[in-house]
Formats: structure tokens, sequence, C-alpha cells
């Protein structure tokens, strides 16, 4: 089974950006402006925040020495899920992102979308654009109690499938043209998704997704035969027998499969999202 070398320009992408070791900023954003009743800029972390952070991403967690460009962290009122944050970020150099395709990202369990920026994914899409990724832009919501599955009152996919796409339309994005990706309980969910909801994303990115090997969703995978796919997770993972069996009873083989050493951990995901970032903007 391929390591992180099985993306032959992974390294490539890596080298051309240069990389840094960095803190998590923390849950406090100061804004800068207002963007309506709703929605701040957010400023950068001051030197504090950066080194002190009050919650810290693993010390050998990798962030790309890239600049931000516009990243946003607004409260929209959703139909299916009661209020919840939008996180944007357009890569630096790109103004607001107009006309931009979008990889939308599912977060894991015991993140949310106010945590998007602390885990450096601003200066990861400049990173990937400067590395020659056609340019983009990363967005994501907050899940609901279950994750992202309907539960009570909540229902994530419906906002994913009804709302969201007109959200990201209002700020200008090329909302028809998206992606998915997320990691753990967000990669079970974005899983859950395209094949509840086939032909809602261009391609499909899963990072440690957690589920079984017995895991009904497993049981109907027709939605990936004509999806670009692709899977990373590490071989310390404890839903490793999932990840193998999903790649196992997927139509079509994910492209590329990654493994290598690593858990379920922030360092293996940083590790791994600038090669999955630059390919899967390539199918958009």
């Amino acid at each position: 089974m391929p390591d992180g070398g099985a993306d032959g320009g992974a390294d490539g992408v890596a080298d051309h950006i240069g990389r840094r070791r960095v803190l998590k900023t923390g849950g406090t954003v100061v804004g800068l402006g207002a963007l309506g009743a709703v929605g701040w800029e957010l400023a950068p972390p001051s030197f504090t925040e950066r080194v002190l952070g009050k919650v810290g991403i693993e010390p050998d967690a990798f962030v790309p020495d890239a600049p931000e460009g516009v990243v946003r962290l607004e409260r929209v009122r959703s139909v299916a899920m009661g209020e919840v944050d939008l996180f944007t970020a357009v890569p630096a150099g790109h103004g607001d992102g107009a006309g931009l395709p979008v990889i939308v990202v599912l977060h894991g369990t015991s993140a949310s979308a106010a945590d998007l920026r602390g885990f450096g994914f601003g200066r990861f899409v400049t990173a990937a654009v400067e590395a020659g990724a056609p340019p983009f832009v990363l967005a994501g919501t907050d899940d609901g109690p279950s994750g992202w599955v309907a539960s009570g009152d909540a229902d994530p996919p419906r906002m994913l499938r009804e709302e969201l796409p007109g959200w990201l339309a209002e700020r200008g994005f090329a909302a028809d043209r998206r992606a998915l990706w997320g990691w753990s309980r967000g990669g079970y969910g974005a899983l859950r998704f395209v094949s509840e909801t086939p032909g809602w994303a261009r391609a499909l990115a899963l990072f440690s997704p957690a589920l079984g090997p017995d895991d009904p969703v497993l049981s109907d995978l027709g939605a990936l035969a004509g999806l670009p796919w692709g899977l990373w997770c590490g071989e310390w993972d404890p839903f490793r027998e999932g990840a193998l069996a999903l790649a196992d009873g997927a139509p079509v083989a994910p492209d590329p499969w990654v493994s290598g050493e690593g858990g379920h951990t922030r360092a293996y995901w940083n590790a791994h999202t600038l090669e999955m970032l630059h390919r899967v903007a390539r199918e958009l």
C-alpha cells in the first residue's frame, strides 16, 4: 500500500512553499470591519496568540509558511440547522474570491467552523495555489449534535444540499463547481453525503473517515464509481480497518490511497493537506 509518496508531486509541492511549525491561535478572534450584522474579516493573530496559543496544534503539525488571503467567519441562519458559522478562505492575491470554485470541508467531532483558521487552513489555501493548484476557495460550516448526519431537528445533509450552495453563490463564488473533503467524523459524513446525493461534488477527499469495517455505508458505494476520490489514513489510525474495507469495497479504487506512518491526529492530516488540496483543486 503506497505511502505519502503515492502522489508523485507531493514532496515537490511541500518543498516549493517551504515549511514551518506553528501553534494554533486559540479561540479568540479579533474582528476587523463589519461585513453586515453577522460577519467579520478575521485579523491576523497577535504575537502572544501565535506563541502562547491557549489551544495548541500538536508540536509537529505542519502549517505552510504562506500568507493568508481573505479569511472570514460569518454567522448565518439555516432552516435545517438553526444558526451556524460559515468559514471561508480565499487565497492571497485573489481578492474576494469572485468566480472561484469551492472545496467544502467537513470537520471532525472535536472541531467546529470557528477552529478552521487556527488549523492553518487559510495558509494552506494560499500555499496550494502558489505551488500550482488552480485557485479555489475553502469553505466550511458547523455540524450537528450527531456529526454530519441528521438527528432530531438538526439536518446537516439538508443544509449542505439545499442551503450551502446559495450562501456560497451570494458571496460570489462558483458554487456549482465544488468538491468535498472531510476528516474523521467529517470524512464519514462526506462519504455518506456523496452516497445519498450523487453529483453534488466533483471530487471527494477522505482523511481517516470514522467508520468500522462493517459500517452500513460500505454496503452501497456505487456513487464512487464516477467520482474522483482519494483516501488518506495512517498505519496507526484506530479507523484503519474501516479505511481498508472502504478501499477494497469501492467500485473504483481511491486515487491516491495514501497510508504511511501516523495516527488519528492533526499532525498526520496537516502533513497531507497540501497534496490533497493540489489534487482536488485540479478536478474543479
